[in-house]
């Protein structure tokens, strides 16, 4: 079964949008595998996008590669994707154009999935920009999946319609291994924060074979690329490494795919080590891929989350999503299900430290700067 668990990967569009091409995509492959990302589990590397010609060939019907962006033609970039031992993914769109006005597959589904299956494509992420207006976006993504089903390849199939139609309750039964509950993510703190608030009530809905996708990663862009918000005052756009921190957790806590947005070849020490935390991975890749729920703070902006995983552990999430400084957060061991009398409760493992902080019973209590966030592992015992 193809998305046991959470996809991970890199995709072009956060940082380059149309400013893509083979000699990127190639750097790129190298770094995955040369900083250790592969070896974490990143490994989808995805074309998004603006990486065809602007007509299909009139021969063929086929979308074709960019002949100066990809002169040497799509296989050959997969061929060296695969070689690095990666996945290589592509894009499309279920209208008559993709978002930045490319060919779309609709009408195409068939012809476009067994041309993605003969670059020797691993993942197709499915848009939703210009569809006709008589079209029932379900079926196009059904339309889509059955045309993956019989290319002769199996592609993982992340639908991206961002959340309309109730994508929720279709999303797994129409085929679709991830899907987009959100608009476009930017890389500012009020949107990111915006996204995962909005998510808490789609958190059932998520699981083994299709998970939620709340859009891809911005850690690390410091306000660079494609998805920064030029419009916005230099205070609200820039982020700095504790948004990322508090991003990341989010991402990891509601089981999203993880898609890293940033220019890997020029990814610092400080994004390399969070996108690497092992701790962390293993609470986005828990192999039960149960919820995450919220055990107090939402309406203060200061949700705490916990999620049940496998081997008897369990994951704590505090956060201060405010822009208020030093905010009380706390978790009452009650409201999760261990209560005092019986003598259980969580031995905690700091994930960004690695700091053991014993077994505690009963309330667990700290406080959190602005926009901050604290992370546990643990373990349930006596």
């Amino acid at each position: 079964m193809l998305a046991k668990k959470p996809p991970m990967g890199f995709n072009t569009w956060n940082t380059f949008g149309r400013k893509i091409d083979e000699k990127m995509i190639m750097e790129t492959a190298d770094k995955m595998v040369e900083l250790g990302l592969l070896d974490a589990g990143y490994e989808y590397l995805v074309i998004d996008d603006c990486w065809s010609e602007k007509q299909r060939d009139p021969q063929s019907g086929k979308i074709v590669p960019d002949k100066q962006k990809f002169p040497n033609g799509m296989k050959y970039v997969s061929d060296y994707v695969h070689s690095k031992g990666l996945k290589f993914g592509m894009y499309s769109c279920c209208g008559t154009r993709t978002c930045d006005d490319f060919p779309g597959s609709f009408d195409h589904e068939f012809l476009d999935a067994k041309t993605f299956a003969e670059y020797g494509c691993d993942f197709l992420k499915y848009d939703y920009c210009f569809k006709p207006e008589n079209a029932v976006g379900s079926v196009l993504y059904r339309k889509m999946a059955m045309a993956l089903k019989m290319c002769g390849r199996e592609i993982l199939f992340s639908a991206c319609n961002w959340g309309c139609d109730g994508v929720n309750t279709w999303a797994r039964s129409a085929g679709a291994h991830m899907y987009r509950s959100t608009g476009d993510i930017f890389d500012n703190y009020p949107r990111m924060k915006e996204i995962a608030l909005s998510q808490v009530e789609n958190l059932p809905y998520s699981g083994p074979g299709c998970f939620n996708d709340i859009d891809m990663l911005t850690c690390g862009m410091y306000g660079f690329g494609n998805v920064a918000d030029d419009h916005l005052d230099e205070s609200e756009r820039k982020q700095y490494d504790i948004d990322y921190k508090t991003e990341f957790a989010l991402w990891c806590m509601f089981s999203s795919p993880l898609m890293i947005g940033c220019d890997i070849r020029k990814i610092n020490d400080t994004t390399l080590k969070l996108l690497t935390n092992k701790d962390m991975i293993r609470i986005n890749q828990d192999e039960e891929g149960r919820p995450a729920y919220v055990a107090r703070g939402l309406e203060e902006e200061c949700p705490t989350f916990v999620k049940l995983l496998s081997d008897n552990e369990v994951a704590v999430l505090f956060t201060n999503l405010t822009d208020m400084d030093d905010r009380d957060c706390r978790l009452f061991f009650d409201d999760i299900g261990l209560q005092v009398a019986d003598g259980y409760g969580l031995r905690m493992k700091d994930v960004f430290t690695g700091e053991d902080l014993g077994v505690r019973k009963e309330i667990f209590n700290l406080r959190l700067d602005k926009h901050d966030c604290a992370m546990y592992l643990c373990k349930i015992e006596k």
